[in-house]
């Protein structure tokens, strides 16, 4: 006989029907089930986090807060999430839900559904493992991730990768610039007289499902005389808050979905929590990590003075370290002197500031952008910049482009290190003296 039970997780309103019917039934021993009650989506998520193995999730469908990040967050602990009445007109599927009940279930229906989408679990069992999402086979456009410290120049260098790009005939009106940073400044750079929707409207129109390609295309902006949409990042810096994880995963996609090549103005702080042991800068960092990690060509853009090399070097490290692959990194200086003499020296020592780490000594030589006094008049004047600004950074991405296979359309995140091995005795010891 076996002594396995299914352990199912219950989010719902606390007066509701089947909330307290199905505690009555695991109390009872009426159903071979362990039932545990939350009252809100943040009770759910720490128990989900806690290291208890659960077979299910439950969860009210008319609950607040019931998203595609909590339903991610069950299925990342090996539980299948199920939604119990009413019924709406969501798409479930689409949003990771394994099944749905009415909310007048009866014993046999519910024990049906825990038997096809779940696995019991033994008296003493380990966590088990989670539950991969589905990749989808999908046609995706091109990612592209612009990237450096600030003062660089690296949104007027996003603008003018999407400006050469949307020259081509063949992408006429299928290229998007996406402000993903902190502090947004495309908005400015554009003259944006209205400041929504944006990326935090996009986001949300992804919490609960995935949007249809004209409704994306709808909440982006037409740069005018330059050939690409632009989609306008946070208002505020502090409604980062607003943007959860897997729902801005989701909304990355469908981007990819709807534009042929999106260029993605983002930061260079990609910090975690398996660096800081801080869940809040790894949220904070969401946008510039996924991005990052899902981009098929990283920008990293620099100037050519000491203080600016040494800043371009550390985030070249850095973004190599955290997992982008070298061979799609490209490294620019603006603002690059015309002497080939200087630019020979602006080379030798950036290879000597990245020498000492072998992964990044594989980036290859820097792309030179040079100053023009044009630029500041054009983003004035809201013109077209300088086409010639573009040209050589063009002609190195397309064949980056054409070169690196496309990314996987997995999770995009950033992956903590594999664990590591202790050293015995590398920890100390523990003394009375010391205690």
């Amino acid at each position: 006989m076996t002594t396995d039970r299914w352990v199912v997780l219950g989010l719902s309103h606390p007066r509701a029907g089947w909330f307290s019917t199905l505690a009555r039934w695991s109390t009872t021993a009426a159903i071979p089930v362990d039932f545990v009650k939350c009252v809100s989506p943040d009770e759910a998520r720490a128990r989900l986090s806690s290291g208890r193995a659960f077979s299910a999730v439950l969860i009210g469908g008319d609950v607040a807060g019931m998203d595609r990040d909590l339903i991610e967050t069950a299925r990342d602990a090996g539980a299948a999430a199920v939604v119990v009445g009413p019924v709406t007109d969501r798409e479930w599927d689409d949003l990771g839900v394994a099944a749905v009940l009415p909310a007048d279930f009866d014993r046999t229906a519910l024990l049906s559904v825990l038997r096809e989408c779940s696995r019991p679990i033994p008296r003493v069992a380990a966590l088990p493992p989670s539950v991969p999402a589905d990749n989808e086979s999908a046609w995706r456009g091109r990612l592209i991730a612009v990237t450096g410290p600030g003062g660089t120049g690296a949104s007027v260098t996003a603008m003018a990768v999407a400006q050469a790009f949307a020259d081509e005939p063949s992408n006429n009106s299928m290229v998007l610039l996406a402000d993903l940073a902190l502090d947004a400044d495309q908005g400015m750079l554009h003259d944006a007289r209205q400041v929504m929707p944006g990326i935090q409207e996009l986001v949300e129109t992804h919490r609960v499902g995935r949007a249809p390609i004209e409704e994306v295309r709808s909440l982006a902006f037409e740069a005018a005389g330059r050939g690409y949409h632009l989609m306008l990042g946070l208002r505020r810096h502090r409604d980062w808050t607003a943007v959860r994880p897997h729902a801005f995963l989701s909304a990355l996609d469908g981007l990819m979905r709807s534009y042929r090549f999106v260029v993605a103005d983002t930061d260079s702080d990609i910090e975690g929590e398996e660096l800081t042991g801080s869940i809040d800068v790894e949220d904070r960092n969401t946008m510039a990590r996924a991005t990052l990690m899902r981009a098929d060509v990283v920008v990293v853009v620099g100037v050519p003075d000491t203080k600016g090399l040494h800043a371009l070097s550390r985030t070249l490290r850095l973004a190599v370290s955290a997992g982008v692959p070298p061979e799609r990194v490209v490294a620019v200086l603006t603002h690059a002197p015309r002497s080939p003499r200087q630019r020979a020296a602006s080379v030798r020592a950036l290879a000597s500031l990245l020498g000492t780490d072998e992964a990044a000594a594989g980036i290859g030589n820097p792309v030179f952008l040079p100053h023009r006094s044009d630029v500041e008049a054009s983003i004035r004047d809201g013109i077209r910049l300088p086409s010639q600004l573009g040209h050589t950074l063009h002609a190195e991405l397309t064949r980056r482009l054409d070169e690196v296979p496309r990314r996987e359309t997995g999770s995009g995140g950033i992956e903590s290190a594999e664990p590591a091995a202790i050293t015995p005795g590398s920890l100390g010891h523990w003394t009375e003296e010391v205690g």
